[in-house]
């Protein structure tokens, strides 16, 4: 059965900026989340764990992209996120002090 038309988006630019947000956002955003995890916990477990919630992670992400009405919103949420998550390392913080 093929998609009612009035729920596809219409704009091109907009299907290209959902699949980009979702992609390479919903990466951006699993890798700084990991990355962020390394400054609290030691950075061999965080590897290891990154394998199974990585792609999970990352694949609702994608979905969220998706499933979102305004993909500019979505883009926010996503730089947001990636900030957020990138300080620490940014800033040198790390209170792990096992490794």
């Amino acid at each position: 059965m093929p998609a009612n038309k009035k729920y596809l988006t219409k704009s091109p630019w907009l299907r290209i900026s959902k699949i980009l947000a979702g992609m390479v956002g919903g990466y951006a955003v699993t890798m700084s989340l990991h990355l962020f995890l390394t400054a609290f916990f030691p950075k061999e477990n965080v590897i290891i764990t990154a394998f199974f919630t990585g792609y999970i992670l990352w694949a609702f992400l994608l979905l969220y992209a998706f499933i979102a009405t305004n993909v500019w919103r979505v883009w926010a949420i996503y730089i947001v996120l990636t900030i957020v998550f990138s300080l620490p390392y940014l800033l040198k913080f790390n209170i792990n002090y096992g490794s």
